[in-house]
C-alpha cells in the first residue's frame, strides 16, 4: 500500500483495515499530529515537572490564577437529545462480540473503549475502528463458533468512544518518522470515518477522554475538537465530550476543565480506580499517604466522599453531566450467594451515587445495567437527569481532596496476595490481547491492575512488606495458577513496575514493549 507523504504503517495488515487506513484518514491523522503533536510532548514534560515538585513537598491548590473561572457564573453548552439521559451506561473493549451486546444491554450509552479495557495490539486498534464503523451503520454482526448470531436491536445504546491518554503512542503509525499519539490515532480515526454518518443517523461524534492532569491538557483537546470539525467542514460544538476525573491533580482543575472543553463539553466522570492510583503514584514519597488494602479504599472514604461530591456540585454548576463509577461485579451463575451479595453491594454503590446527585452511572457487565438503573428510576422517575439539583450544601476545601491520611484499615495478607495475584494475572491476560479481564468475579481493566502494583510498591518503598516476602507470595501465588501463555513475561514485567526502586508512570508503557 502508498501512503500520504511522511506516513508510515508497519502494523500488518488484516481483512478490512484498508477500509480504515486510506489516504484520506491516513492524512487526517497526520494533520492532528503534526499540528499538536509538540503541545502533547510539551504537557507530558509539565506532567514530569509537576511531579518533581511534588516529589518535594508540594501541595495541590486550587488556582489562583482561575479564581474567575471557579466563580463565575457560565454554562456548557446543552447536550444533544440522546446524550439527556444517561442514567446507565455500560463499557467494555470494542472486540464485535461485546460492541453489540453492550450496545443491546438496555444501557443509554455504550462508552466503546480503546484505553483501560483494550490492550493495544494492533488488530485490536483496527479492528476495534471496524466494528466502531459497522456499529454506527447498524451493519454489525457475528455469528459465533456455536452457530449463534449476534445482531443490533432496533434501539440500540448512544455509543462514545474513549481512546487512549495522551501518554500512549501508537507505534505502528509513524509521521515524519515519529511514532503518532495514541490520542490522535484513536480520535482522528473514529472521527473522520463515522462523524457524518453518526449526524446523519440523529445522534453525533461522542467521545470520553480519559487521564487529564489539568485544563491546559483539556485546552489541547478542545483546540483538536476545533481543528477536526474545521477540517471535514462539521459545525463546531457537534462533537461531545466526557471527561473522566481520575487523576488526584484533575480534581482541583475540575470547573477550569468544563470552562475549556464548554462548547464540547458533555461532564464529567467520577473515574474512581485510576483515581485511587493516581493518589499512590502523585504522592508515592510520602509516608502518611500510604493506603491500607484495595478493597478498603471504599466511595465512602473521606478523600473519596469529597471527589465525588465536589464533582456534582461542579457539574451541575455550570449545566453539565455527573456521571458515577464503575460496578466492576461480574454476576457468578454458579454461586448464588456470592451474586447476592455482590449485588447487595451494587445497590448499595448506585443508591449512594443517585441520592447524592450523580445524572448517571456506570456498570462492566450487561447483568448488572437493570440493578443500577432501578436504582436510578427510584430516584429520577420521568425525569431524564438531575441536573436542578445544584448542591449548595457542598463545600469542599483542598484539605479535604487530600484527607488520604484519614483512610481507615490495614495492609493484611490477603490484601497483598490479592495485588500480586490480580496484578500479574491481568498482565498476563494483557500480554494476550485481553484488556478486560474477569478475575476472582470482578472485571479487571488496566486501572484496577495499576491499583494493584502501586499499592505494592508503595507498601515496599514504606517498609510496610519486605521486598523478598513479596518475591516469595509472587512465587506461591504464579505456582497456584493454571498454566497460561505469557505468565513468565507478566511475571517479569510486574517485577518491574511494582518493585523497581523508581516508580514507573504507567504499567502499560513497559508492558507495550513486549505486546
Amino acid at each position: 500500500m502508498t501512503h500520504p507523504d511522511g506516513v508510515e504503517v508497519s502494523g500488518p495488515t488484516e481483512p478490512r483495515f484498508d477500509e480504515i487506513l486510506t489516504d484520506e484518514a491516513l492524512a487526517f491523522v497526520a494533520g492532528l499530529q503534526r499540528e499538536f503533536g509538540g503541545r502533547r510532548a510539551e504537557l507530558l514534560d509539565a506532567r514530569a515537572e509537576r511531579q518533581a515538585r511534588l516529589d518535594d513537598g508540594e501541595r495541590p491548590a486550587f488556582l489562583e490564577a482561575t479564581r474567575s473561572v471557579r466563580e463565575a457564573d457560565w454554562r456548557v453548552a446543552p447536550a444533544p437529545p440522546d446524550l439527556q439521559d444517561r442514567r446507565v451506561e455500560i463499557t467494555g473493549p470494542t472486540d464485535r462480540k461485546m460492541v453489540i451486546n453492550a450496545l443491546n444491554s438496555g444501557a443509554r450509552c455504550f462508552m466503546a473503549d480503546l484505553e483501560d479495557a483494550n490492550a493495544p495490539t494492533w488488530s485490536n486498534m483496527l479492528g476495534g475502528q471496524v466494528n466502531l464503523a459497522d456499529a454506527v451503520r447498524r451493519t454489525i454482526e457475528l455469528t459465533g463458533p456455536d452457530g449463534r448470531e449476534y445482531r443490533l436491536t432496533e434501539h440500540p445504546a448512544t455509543l462514545l468512544v474513549r481512546p487512549r491518554g495522551w501518554h500512549l503512542p501508537e507505534r505502528h503509525l509513524l509521521v515524519d518518522g515519529v511514532p503518532v499519539s495514541g490520542s490522535l490515532f484513536d480520535f482522528g480515526l473514529a472521527f473522520f470515518h463515522n462523524a457524518r454518518e453518526q449526524l446523519e443517523r440523529g445522534t453525533g461524534p461522542y467521545f470520553y477522554l480519559p487521564k487529564l492532569e489539568g485544563h491546559l491538557e483539556a485546552r489541547l483537546w478542545n483546540d483538536v475538537f476545533l481543528w477536526a470539525q474545521d477540517r471535514l467542514a462539521i459545525a463546531r460544538g457537534t462533537i461531545r465530550a466526557t471527561v473522566l476525573i481520575e487523576t488526584i491533580l484533575a480534581a482541583f482543575e475540575m470547573d477550569e476543565i468544563l470552562y475549556e472543553l464548554r462548547e464540547h463539553s458533555a461532564g464529567l466522570n467520577a473515574g474512581r480506580w485510576d483515581y485511587i492510583f493516581s493518589v499512590i503514584k502523585k504522592f508515592r514519597h510520602r509516608d502518611d499517604f500510604v493506603l491500607p488494602d484495595r478493597s478498603a479504599v471504599t466511595m465512602t472514604v473521606p478523600f473519596m466522599r469529597a471527589y465525588t461530591e465536589l464533582l456534582v456540585k461542579t457539574c451541575h454548576a455550570h449545566g453539565a453531566f455527573a456521571i458515577g463509577g464503575m460496578a466492576a461485579f461480574i454476576p457468578n451463575r454458579r454461586d448464588p450467594e456470592v451474586t447476592e451479595n455482590a449485588l447487595a453491594k451494587v445497590h448499595e454503590d448506585k443508591e449512594r451515587e443517585a441520592g447524592s446527585g450523580f445524572d448517571g452511572t456506570w456498570v462492566a457487565h450487561p447483568d448488572l445495567v437493570p440493578v443500577a438503573k432501578e436504582d436510578f428510576d427510584a430516584v429520577l422517575g420521568e425525569r431524564p437527569n438531575q441536573l436542578e439539583r445544584q448542591r449548595p450544601e457542598v463545600s469542599v476545601s483542598a484539605e479535604q481532596l487530600l484527607s488520604v491520611p484519614e483512610t481507615p484499615g490495614e495492609i493484611t495478607e490477603a490484601g497483598i496476595r490479592q495485588n500480586v495475584s490480580v496484578g500479574i494475572q491481568y498482565l498476563a491476560a494483557w500480554l494476550r490481547g485481553t484488556g478486560a479481564a474477569a478475575i476472582y468475579n470482578l472485571m479487571e481493566d488496566v486501572a484496577t491492575a495499576e491499583i494493584s502494583r502501586s499499592q505494592l510498591w508503595q507498601w515496599v518503598h514504606h517498609g510496610r512488606v519486605e521486598r523478598d516476602r513479596l518475591l516469595a507470595i509472587a512465587n506461591e501465588e504464579i505456582a497456584s495458577l493454571p498454566a497460561q501463555e505469557r505468565l513468565d513475561d507478566a511475571r517479569t514485567v510486574f517485577e518491574q513496575v511494582a518493585l523497581a526502586d523508581e516508580f514507573v508512570e504507567f504499567l502499560t508503557l513497559p508492558a507495550y514493549e513486549l505486546l
